[in-house]
């Protein structure tokens, strides 16, 4: 899926507040709140290791938690100050819905 560069600056300050605010999981700790029932959206990094992106894929479907992998890692380093980080999950309703939209609206916008 790609989105419009205004979208992609919406859903970056979207997990930059969301780590602000403390509800951002990074690393392998997403794993197990994947696993937890904790992570409600997961971001995958474009660069990261077809190794991590099937661990994630696979743990995702498994239970059911949306993955995106839209931003490379230093987009997501550049706006959430989370250094080398390949994987992030989203663990607030709110924010996890707020992305998701933004994220499907624009993707009906593009041709």
């Amino acid at each position: 899926m790609k989105l419009s560069m205004n979208s992609k600056k919406s859903v970056l300050a979207m997990l930059a507040l969301a780590r602000r605010a403390g509800k951002l999981i990074s690393g392998d700790s997403c794993e197990s709140a994947i696993r937890d029932g904790k992570a409600i959206l997961v971001f995958i990094s474009s660069d990261a290791s077809e190794n991590t992106k099937k661990k994630f894929r696979d743990k995702t479907t498994h239970y059911n938690v949306p993955l995106h992998c839209l931003f490379n890692k230093d987009e997501l380093e550049a706006h959430t100050g989370l250094h080398n980080r390949s994987a992030l999950a989203v663990t607030d309703t709110n924010f996890a819905k707020k992305i998701s939209d933004i994220i499907n609206n624009s993707s009906k916008c593009l041709i």
